[in-house]
């Protein structure tokens, strides 16, 4: 045990927290200057839309200028008045980031394993993945309208760790002493990471779509309704999301019956934390098959999704701290 390197790591993800709020109220002044509905990338260019100004129109008196608000209208990007605040926002949360990876390196090399032997470093470990799923799809994605929810996550999650879930940096328990616990536990966080995203994507679907649908013309005009994507794009990303974890959440339920074979000599118990995984694996197993074979898009697969992140996060919070069984040793 190294205690200078344990204090060195609480100190980066103290400072961590510190960018994060940062980040997080240049998100909000972002978000605030945005005045309208954030652009979309197929929409119809400039160009294109004076190309089909009618021949002789300039004769006409009318001038390039002239065509101004009808491209408006069309959607073209203009610059907005938060961009800068936006980009400050996403370098922020890069410095962010890489202050808490830091200080979850040096939890791990303090106690001379990996990191996630407890619920604190679970959860600053979890808190990293979202932090890092976010800007991984933001080189994509301009994910700006989504920093003040993923950066007020993490902060929540940072917070609770620090204040709640704390535990000095200690040795494993020997049921913890194996590397099914990199392979596990490391897909879960992963897991946590994808999940909250599409958390966020279908809690923000919801959000525009009632708004839509209590404007008499169908517009969002909400100071943050309208400021999110149109529904397309939120229902097709939090479908990706999950798309791509639900595999990944699969293995991790399968490494974690073999480990507990290895660990306790039975592959499935129906410990509380099995149980809750499965569930979890179950809703979103319905949300995926859902869609193939249903059609179920939009309203109803956000509120799937939602399901999912919540049993997801009872399995965490609640089965660890309120439920007694095999895996009481990860507890605070």
């Amino acid at each position: 045990m190294n205690a200078d390197l344990a204090l060195l790591s609480n100190q980066f993800v103290y400072a961590a927290m510190g960018v994060y709020t940062l980040a997080l109220i240049s998100f909000a002044v972002a978000l605030a200057a945005t005045r309208g509905q954030i652009v979309e990338p197929q929409r119809v260019d400039a160009a294109a839309q004076l190309a089909t100004v009618p021949a002789g129109a300039a004769d006409a008196g009318s001038s390039p200028h002239d065509a101004g608000p009808a491209v408006e209208r069309a959607g073209v990007p203009e610059l907005p008045p938060g961009r800068r605040a936006g980009n400050i926002a996403m370098s922020l949360t890069w410095l962010a980031t890489g202050m808490l990876a830091v200080g979850v390196v040096l939890r791990g090399v303090s106690a001379g394993r990996v990191p996630w032997g407890n619920m604190y470093e679970f959860s600053i470990t979890a808190a990293l993945a979202v932090s890092l799923v976010f800007l991984l799809m933001s080189i994509k994605h301009d994910l700006r309208w989504l920093g003040i929810f993923v950066t007020g996550a993490v902060l929540l999650t940072l917070g609770l760790a620090v204040t709640v879930l704390y535990t000095e940096s200690a040795q494993l328990v020997p049921a913890l002493k194996s590397w099914w616990l990199v392979i596990h536990v490391s897909a879960a966080i992963i897991c946590a990471g994808g999940f909250t995203l599409a958390f966020v994507f279908s809690g923000a679907y919801l959000i525009r779509d009632r708004a839509e649908r209590r404007s008499p013309d169908g517009v969002a005009r909400g100071w943050l309704s309208a400021r999110l994507p149109d529904l397309a794009k939120l229902d097709r990303m939090a479908y990706q999301v999950v798309a791509f974890t639900f595999p990944l959440w699969t293995f991790a339920v399968i490494a974690g019956a073999i480990w507990a074979e290895n660990a306790w000599g039975r592959y499935w118990g129906w410990d509380p934390k099995e149980t809750w995984a499965f569930i979890t694996w179950v809703v979103f197993a319905g949300y995926l098959h859902a869609r193939a074979t249903s059609g179920w898009k939009g309203r109803r697969a956000a509120w799937i999704a939602i399901l999912g992140f919540a049993t997801f996060m009872f399995n965490y919070f609640g089965v660890n701290m309120l439920m007694p069984g095999l895996h009481s040793y990860a507890g605070v």
